[in-house]
């Protein structure tokens, strides 16, 4: 093949075992048709098709974060339409946030396909819904585009989907993730393309920057990542920082169209949306190890009350107890008191730990959306009054955990002994609960388990929280 760089691209990961490309029969369809790509179009189309030796697509996952106003529906919208052209039968879906987004895409990707020089492709007459909500492209071989809102949840009932293209991911939360990727369960050599710009600390991007996160520490080996971004901290109107975000200017995008999203968009906006500029906090870690060192003490106080919070991994492999003591001068101490693995302990053995030590503790802590919710029943069954909080006490949660830190009210053990709290401490990110500030902690990747931070974060909120006073003050830890 060809060279594999994309001209431009600030970062770029290449996936592993690229043998060859359709990008050629592609070119070949839009030239037909009358359209030009431009070469950074090109290129990005030659690693998004590219083929294993097998004849598996060497990029699973195809992720774009790119600034707005640079061609890229344009181009996707043509690899879509090429891939249900070139294979009969195929199931493709688009989606985005909102239904304004997908009926632009919609009738964007209809003038091309009721081109006459399509006409072999589509039948003009009977190729195209229009019904609202349900927009599609038919073509003659069988292929389907399916334009759907993830504001609607539309996508129930789709099945073997085969391209699934998520557009506007700064928009992309895990519930939305969870309920559209098992729609490609069944579908031979499925691909997901997902693109965006810079999520803001207002949206829900955590699945988008949890990838972004992952591509660029080479976790990631069947995915391709590419990002056009300016300088952090450029000026904001330079020309020369306008060519590095957005490969199609000043060629295809105006200065004229660039000038109006700096008058109209806020700064932070505009650097995220024109600029493509990440925020620190999205590819930084959530808590400052610096202050995290500071509060390292050597053993915990002993004239405090006890409190606890439980967690559990989405995979449900590992059950965490984490404890806080707090003392009456309002400052108070957390640790890991009991991680362990599911598969070969169960859980029972918290519930009963738990109930040994009720009599002697404040407060008992589970989130609401997390899987340790199934030991409800058997908690309280031991007599035990668990406290569930909801996202909003989970923001306030994580908030006073970060305060504290900050104050030098919050104390913790050295990692010997403390190893995967110390791991979920450097590696959380930040995801935003609500657009008054709230944020939880985040995984970067599916390999982070940041439960046993969780289980901690819960128990503080617990023991700063509650009114229930112990009748005794016996400082027993597991």
């Amino acid at each position: 093949m060809t060279s594999l760089n994309i001209d431009g691209a600030d970062r770029l990961v290449i996936p592993d075992g690229v043998h060859s490309s359709q990008e050629p029969s592609l070119n070949a369809l839009a030239n037909a048709a009358g359209d030009r790509f431009d070469v950074w179009q090109r290129q990005i189309n030659r690693l998004a098709l590219s083929m294993t030796v097998e004849g598996f697509w060497a990029a699973r996952n195809v992720v774009m974060s790119i600034p707005r106003q640079t061609g890229k529906t344009f181009d996707v919208g043509w690899l879509v339409i090429h891939r249900c052209a070139r294979t009969p039968g195929l199931r493709a879906v688009w989606t985005a946030q909102h239904f304004s987004v997908i009926k632009d895409t919609f009738e964007g990707m209809c003038g091309i396909v009721l081109r006459p020089e399509m006409a072999s492709l589509v039948d003009p007459d009977h190729g195209i819904s229009l019904a609202a909500g349900k927009e599609e492209i038919r073509f003659r071989n069988g292929s389907r585009i399916f334009f759907r809102a993830r504001e609607r949840g539309a996508l129930r009932g789709v099945k073997k989907v085969a391209l699934l293209v998520i557009d506007e991911c700064q928009h992309l939360s895990d519930s939305a993730m969870a309920a559209m990727l098992p729609t490609q369960n069944r579908a031979y050599n499925p691909q997901t393309i997902y693109m965006g710009t810079p999520p803001g600390p207002k949206d829900n991007g955590e699945a988008f920057t949890r990838m972004r996160t992952k591509a660029l520490s080479g976790r990631s080996h069947s995915s391709m990542y590419v990002e056009f971004c300016a300088e952090r901290g450029c000026d904001p109107l330079d020309r020369e920082q306008w060519k590095k975000a957005n490969p199609s200017y000043p060629g295809h995008t105006s200065d004229e169209s660039i000038m109006n999203l700096y008058d109209n968009l806020a700064g932070d906006d505009f650097n995220r949306e024109a600029l493509g500029i990440w925020d620190e906090h999205s590819t930084s870690a959530a808590i400052d190890q610096a202050k995290w060192d500071e509060a390292t003490v050597n053993r915990r106080r002993e004239d405090g009350v006890m409190s606890f919070g439980i967690d559990m991994n989405p995979d449900r492999t590992r059950l965490t107890i984490g404890a806080c003591m707090k003392y009456a001068d309002d400052t108070a101490h957390i640790e890991l008191a009991e991680y362990r693995d599911t598969n070969r302990d169960g859980v029972m053995w918290a519930v009963n730990l738990l109930e040994r030590v009720w009599d002697d503790t404040a407060a008992v802590v589970i989130d609401a959306q997390s899987p340790a919710m199934s030991l409800i029943t058997d908690l309280q069954e031991a007599g035990i009054h668990v406290t569930v909080t909801n996202s909003a006490a989970m923001g306030q949660a994580c908030g006073r955990f970060q305060d504290m830190l900050k104050d030098g009210t919050l104390t913790h053990l050295p990692e010997d002994g403390q190893q995967p709290l110390w791991t979920a401490v450097r590696k959380a990110t930040i995801r935003p609960i609500n657009k008054q500030g709230l944020f939880g902690w985040n995984r970067p990747d599916d390999d982070t388990d940041i439960s046993p931070l969780v289980a901690c974060t819960i128990a503080l909120h617990g023991a700063m929280t509650t009114r229930r006073d112990p009748t005794r003050e016996t400082e027993t830890w597991f």
